[in-house]
């Protein structure tokens, strides 16, 4: 049986740190105001010669090294984002030629926030076929692109960011235990227009700006990423007490908070990076997992859950050993 095991993690973040405080000069709100409902101080927001592959191809250089590797030695690019450089080609491509990477499998994945989770699932199953070896997967987000600067109770939530992770194929006796146990994925249409933007390429032909109900959005994530949790658990056969971290989507503290409570999991093992990043959508999950990895909170075997819901609604989580 073939597993795909994490080597290495990377992420990337826009120059320009924005603090609550610079944003309450452009914005009618205040730092306390976001920092109660949200949880959030600061956020990353791209400059005009940062974009979505930039930040992408950074974090993935970043991963490869920490793999131990080189650019050469991937074969599958799964690149997750809402905010493509372009309508087409796929963003991912744009990556692979930054990297230096003559052919390889390179594709986007649009899943928003629960982006990289779905892209986990897609580049564990292309692994496990044996005809690719090493992915790099990546979550990588401008959402400044798409935000309405006028609408209080959106603009302060989102940021910029990428995050990556290498998988690597290897038979399960090699892999001494690691990678990927199991993954669960979810989605339900008929929730679009609580989490969504109001363009499209074939109904406005406008990029459009992003609109959200959020007390909606809170009830649904809080049912749905507990319930996916101890779904893919129950697919491992292990249950929450088993799992050493947790690294969900940096959507909201609250929705961090009230999620753990309904698991019975200690909130010490919550990685949470929201006050640092805020909502950085299919990167949140890759760029928390790097931060915890780089400050030596992640470690190797320890058992880790990613979790993330997203506009769509689409819902997501994978278990590894890693």
């Amino acid at each position: 049986m073939i597993r795909s095991i994490v080597t290495g993690t990377g992420s990337a973040l826009p120059t320009r740190r924005v603090s609550n405080e610079e944003l309450a000069q452009q914005v009618d709100t205040s730092d306390e105001w976001i920092v109660e409902r949200t949880g959030i101080r600061f956020r990353h927001i791209a400059g005009p010669e940062e974009t979505t592959a930039t930040l992408a191809a950074d974090a993935a250089k970043a991963a490869i090294a920490a793999a131990g590797l080189s650019a050469q030695d991937i074969d599958l690019i799964v690149l997750a984002t809402a905010t493509p450089d372009q309508t087409f080609p796929a963003t991912a491509t744009k990556v692979q030629a930054m990297l230096g990477i003559a052919d390889c499998v390179a594709f986007d994945v649009a899943a928003v926030c629960s982006g990289f989770l779905y892209a986990v699932q897609v580049a564990d199953a292309m692994l496990r076929s044996g005809v690719q070896r090493r992915a790099l997967v990546i979550g990588a987000e401008t959402f400044s692109r798409i935000l309405d600067w006028e609408d209080r109770t959106t603009c302060v939530l989102f940021g910029d960011g990428a995050g990556a992770m290498v998988l690597e194929a290897r038979e399960s006796a090699d892999a001494d235990g690691r990678g990927i146990l199991a993954t669960r994925l979810h989605a339900d249409g008929r929730h679009n227009g609580l989490l969504y933007v109001d363009g499209g390429v074939s109904t406005t032909g406008t990029v459009g700006k992003l609109r959200m109900k959020g007390r909606e959005v809170f009830r649904h994530a809080v049912v749905n990423l507990a319930q996916v949790m101890e779904e893919a658990l129950g697919l491992a056969g292990l249950t929450p007490a088993d799992v050493d971290w947790v690294v969900p989507h940096q959507a909201n503290a609250r929705i961090l908070d009230a999620t753990a409570r309904k698991l019975d999991l200690p909130a010490g093992k919550v990685i949470v990076t929201v006050d640092q990043h805020a909502n950085t959508s299919a990167a949140s999950v890759p760029l928390a997992l790097d931060t915890a990895v780089r400050d030596g909170r992640i470690r190797e075997n320890d058992l880790i859950v990613l979790e993330a819901m997203g506009g769509g609604f689409t819902w997501g989580a994978a278990v590894i050993r890693f």
